[in-house]
Formats: C-alpha cells, structure tokens, sequence
C-alpha cells in the first residue's frame, strides 16, 4: 500500500474539503470557459503540451463559431459568472483578437489572454483594455538564459519582461505571472522573485513540468525529489514571510502534507467540474492542458450546454482512476486521482506528484 504522512489537522481540513468538493461536483456550475483560439505560436517551446507551430496544421477557429458557444451559455446561465481565458497556441497571433474580445465582452462574459509576451506592445495592450479584457497572465520561466533556453528565442526574455513591465502598471488590469520551474530555475528562484518585484508584479504562480507533449522525453526539465521538496518549502515559507509579492503553486497535484500551504485552496482537479473548454477543432473539454482524448463533444454538432449537464461523467466520477499506483494510495479519498491532465488515453497515470515528492533517493 502506498502511504504518505498527513497530520490530524491536515487531514480534517481535507475531509471538509472533500465534502465541498462533493457538491461542487453535484453541482458542475461552469465558472471557467478556455477557447483555444489558434495553434500558431510565436515561439517553440522546450515543455509546450499542444506542440505548437509558427503554421499549424488547424487553422484558427472563425469567432462566429465561439460566439454561437457563448450565445448558447448565455441563455442558460448568467454570462458574467463566467469568465473565458482565451488561449493558443498564442492569442496574439490572430490580429482579430480585440474584435474577438470585444464580441466576448458585449455578450456579457468577462475574459482575459495567456500570453508569452513576444508581441505585446503599449499600443497593443491599450487596445486589449480598451476592448474588455480584464486579465493576462505572462509566463517568464526563469533569467535571462533560462528562460530563453525554454522558449528557443533568443529575444524572449527581454520581450517577456517589458511586456510584465507594461502590463503591471496597467490600471483597473489583473494580472500575474506564471513561471514552470525546472532543474535550471529552481536555483534561481529567489533572484526571479526579485526580478518580477521590481517590474511590479504582485501575484506569482509556480508550476511544474508534466511528461506530456515535447516534454515527455526532456529528463533536464523534471525536477527530482530533493528539488520538488525544496520547490514546496520555498512557496512554504514565502507564503508566511513575504509581503511583497504573492506566492501559489498551481493545480498541478495533489502534495500530501503541504496542501493549505502553498496554495489559496486545497488542490482540486476542477477540470469539467467547474472549467470548460472549447478546443481548436471544435472539441467539447475541460482544461485544455488535457491533451489525451477525453472530449466530451463537438459544437460542430453538439449542443455545448447539453454536453456541459449531461456528459462528463468522466470528469465528475473518478472512481474510475483507483486503478495502478492509486489502488490502495491512502490519499486517494483527496487528490481522485490527481490531475486529469496527467491521465493518457488509456487512463494511466503518466506522473504522480506525490510520489515524486517523497521518492526515496
């Protein structure tokens, strides 16, 4: 049996957690809808899950065929609950994008970009605001040389970084910054936390690297035990200490004893549970970081919001993943399996966090 230390305090936490969590599922109210709106990308990252292209084999989704998607929840539920992270690929690839947003925006829906930041100017964040959107998250993965290591262009830290500059001292705009730690920017991670204060960031989310699309053979980019441990303490302790700036691990996984202390909540996997997605070919999922086959649908021919109710029972009954090392896991009643994420098209877990994270030398 695979079992991993958790306190009293911790594990009653958990257990009202869960309970939460139940209703949440009984109740699958849509609060987040991704749209991949493109698969072209400026950059070709080491890590990238969707293997993105300068031309991609898909062409852009037509905004007509979104906006139909957004006219259905709309008449269905309140469109200002919920809120639309356009994605990619890289949203400003499409020169539509302001008119896209803007669509978004007069239908009621909230919504916001991720973004590396290559192309963003003055000029083109102030046309962004100017149409609605109300978030961007810019991803800088470490210092100079690492992060243009991980993004394969040599200007690409230095565009990250004025665009984090810019956009930080953007009015009435929230935004953060993502970073996916590897084994050559968790040494670095307090210089990058000064690094982003000084460009006038306030909120900070950490990541870790998944064995998924071109990262699946990459060795140099998975942390190890020691560096996962480490990466936990860290967001830890800057959590307690650290007033400046806003530290969270993101819903990667499940962490055993560190749940309620690197993040604002405990780990949940929300995908189809409160987040939808809208995929470049027109597939019906959840987190598009799902890159294995379980789409629900397709608004070519699907009603989306019949798919939201009505299917997803994959997403919403996990009991399904108890299956190899989550058999007789002792933490299994918390994490469902951990993410959806790390699930192939067989259903085999690819990674588990928590094993990783107390792995013996």
């Amino acid at each position: 049996m695979s079992r991993y230390p958790l306190s009293l305090r911790r594990r009653l936490a958990l257990e009202a957690w869960r309970l939460n969590e139940k209703i949440r599922i009984d109740n699958h109210e849509l609060r987040q809808l991704f749209w991949e709106c493109t698969l072209r990308c400026n950059l070709n990252c080491r890590h990238c899950g969707s293997d993105c292209k300068s031309v991609a084999s898909q062409p852009d989704m037509p905004k007509e065929d979104f906006l139909r998607v957004l006219d259905n929840i709309a008449a269905n539920t309140n469109p200002n609950k919920v809120f639309v992270v356009i994605t990619g690929g890289e949203p400003l690839m499409r020169n539509d994008l302001e008119e896209c947003g803007q669509a978004i925006y007069k239908k009621g829906f909230p919504w916001g970009i991720v973004t590396n930041g290559l192309a963003m100017t003055p000029k083109r964040l102030q046309s962004l605001v100017a149409s609605g959107m109300h978030t961007i998250t810019v991803s800088l993965d470490g210092l100079e040389e690492e992060h243009n290591f991980m993004r394969g262009n040599a200007q690409s830290f230095k565009r990250a970084t004025e665009a984090i500059k810019i956009i930080s001292a953007a009015n009435r705009l929230k935004s953060d910054v993502v970073t996916c730690v590897n084994r050559r920017s968790i040494k670095n991670l307090d210089t990058i936390k000064e690094l982003l204060i000084s460009l006038g960031v306030t909120e900070w989310r950490l990541f870790t690297i998944f064995p998924a699309g071109r990262a699946a053979q990459d060795e140099e980019l998975q942390l190890t035990s020691e560096e996962y441990q480490y990466l936990m303490e860290y967001i830890k302790l800057n959590r307690k200490e650290e007033t400046r700036i806003k530290l969270n691990y993101c819903c990667e996984g499940f962490m055993g004893d560190y749940e309620g202390d690197i993040r604002d909540h405990f780990f949940s996997c929300q995908a189809g549970i409160n987040v939808g997605s809208v995929l470049i070919d027109g597939s019906i999922g959840a987190c598009p970081s799902i890159r294995a086959d379980y789409n629900q649908g397709n608004i070519y021919k699907d009603n989306f919001w019949d798919v939201w109710q009505n299917r997803y029972e994959v997403y919403r009954n996990r009991v399904w993943m108890r299956t190899g090392i989550c058999a007789d896991c002792n933490m299994f009643r918390y994490c469902n399996g951990n993410g959806m994420h790390l699930r192939d098209n067989n259903g085999n877990l690819l990674h588990c966090n928590l094993k990783k994270l107390y792995e013996k030398k």
